[in-house]
């Protein structure tokens, strides 16, 4: 958080004092802490800059897992593999000396694979009524841009599978070619292809040792603008992604649409309402008389998936199980694979000349 703050004083051309922007004809004012206060707000002309968060929350919907919840998150699952530790899947060394593990991982998460929820098309519709200022968003899924919200609303602070390059000279790689490597019956790790590089290929997911978008810091100094911050599916434990929520003015309403309640929702306007995202978000559509806008929109992402994709049937629960079983057998693969390596160069040492 500190250094966050710092960042932010050291390169603002402003006062850290957060700027009264309201006044007395649209004061930034909620009747209540509740979806009909929230919903009365949002039609108002006080309310013209939503800042949206997301985190993985908002995906487990539609098959996806997250990371961290307790015995079924990712993580949690990985831990039970022979891995340095769980987040190594994540971590760029361990990528370096062993890309395998992210690479099964990715086959089991491409976009193409999943289709985007109720929570993604009522961004879209916040974009459509023109109120969508910026939509941060930690996943790495693409599903907001496959709900239809415009590249240029999204800031994808941990990257995503959208754009790919080499880890060596960054040179950019084909996005097709990645695909088909990925998703090829045996899988094939992407090299980089200008000559004399041969690096390992990424998508531009940002893992552990890596640093933060640069258009995720420039972003930060608008959410001073902000009318209204939701944040959804998160457990605002990342850092410095969980830190957005305190650069907000202080008369800026902030609502929280979570499972669990987390981070520090005190302020008078604050609201908390600890239910899943896509009835949250279908309960304040209806409110707003948004409701046959976002099933049309959410009717319209259908065409999101991939020829010959189906929606999963799956539960991120299944879908957390099975990607753990792909990466114990590839692990367990890959380990045979270097135990015969490693057979056949103590047999060709023993058979040189001394």
């Amino acid at each position: 958080m500190h250094s966050l703050y710092d960042w932010w004083k050291r390169t603002s051309r402003r006062s850290m004092v957060k700027p009264d922007c309201t006044t007395d004809e649209n004061p930034r004012i909620l009747e209540g802490n509740d979806l009909k206060a929230l919903a009365k707000y949002m039609k108002s002309d006080s309310c013209r800059n939503v800042f949206i968060m997301l985190g993985a929350g908002v995906s487990t919907s539609a098959g996806i897992p997250d990371f961290r919840s307790p015995g079924t998150g990712l993580y949690a699952n990985l831990a039970r593999l022979n891995l340095p530790f769980p987040e190594a899947v994540f971590e760029i060394g361990f990528f370096k000396r062993n890309p395998i593990p992210f690479y099964t991982l990715a086959k089991e998460l491409y976009p193409g694979h999943f289709r985007p929820t109720p929570t993604h098309s009522f961004i879209k519709l916040l974009h459509s009524h023109s109120m969508l200022h910026t939509c941060f968003t930690q996943n790495i899924d693409t599903l907001e841009r496959r709900a239809g919200v415009p590249a240029n609303k999204i800031i994808e602070a941990h990257g995503s599978f959208a754009t790919q390059r080499c880890i060596e000279c960054r040179t950019p790689f084909d996005a097709e070619k990645i695909k088909k490597a990925v998703l090829s019956e045996k899988l094939e790790v992407p090299r980089c292809e200008r000559k004399q590089c041969g690096g390992l290929v990424k998508p531009d997911i940002v893992f552990f040792g890596e640093a933060l978008p640069a258009q995720f810091h420039a972003s930060i100094p608008h959410l001073r603008d902000a009318d209204l911050l939701i944040v959804m599916g998160t457990s605002l434990t990342v850092h410095p992604f969980a830190s957005l929520v305190d650069f907000v003015p202080e008369d800026c309403p902030r609502v929280l649409i979570n499972l669990d309640s987390v981070g520090h929702f005190n302020r008078k306007h604050d609201v908390v309402i600890l239910r899943k995202c896509d009835e949250v978000v279908r309960e304040l559509c209806t409110k707003l008389g948004w409701e046959e806008e976002l099933d049309a929109a959410w009717e319209e992402t259908k065409d999101s998936l991939e020829v010959g994709e189906q929606e999963p049937e799956e539960t991120a629960e299944d879908e957390v199980d099975k990607i753990a079983k792909d990466l114990k057998q590839t692990l367990n693969v890959s380990e045979k694979g270097d135990e015969e390596a490693s057979d056949k160069d103590k047999a060709g040492d023993s058979a040189e000349p001394r």
